[in-house]
């Protein structure tokens, strides 16, 4: 019976035609529960009010389902000003997406 290859061994293997798909990956920064009637009143310039503060971790989602937490920055170098997420926790994917 064959053995089957390791996740790191497919992930790199250039002739795995899955390994080119794209896929999108969410991030969400908080949530926000106004009433309706608050929300309607929202104009340019409104301030929303999330539940979480600016250095709380982030979570990272493939569709509904959560994938990973990390934290804001900034990129250095030459993509200065671009935001980026760095991974502090990947959760258990052992029963896939």
């Amino acid at each position: 019976m064959a053995e089957t290859p390791s996740k790191k061994t497919l992930a790199s293997d250039a002739h795995n035609p899955f390994t080119a798909v794209p896929i999108e990956i969410t991030v969400s920064v908080g949530q926000a529960r106004p009433l309706v009637r608050d929300l309607v009143m929202l104009g340019s310039n409104a301030v929303l009010t999330l539940d979480k503060r600016v250095d709380d971790p982030v979570d990272l989602f493939v569709g509904d389902k959560l994938i990973a937490r990390g934290t804001l920055e900034e990129a250095d170098g030459d993509e200065e000003g671009q935001l980026v997420v760095r991974l502090t926790e990947i959760l258990d994917l052992g029963a896939g997406l």
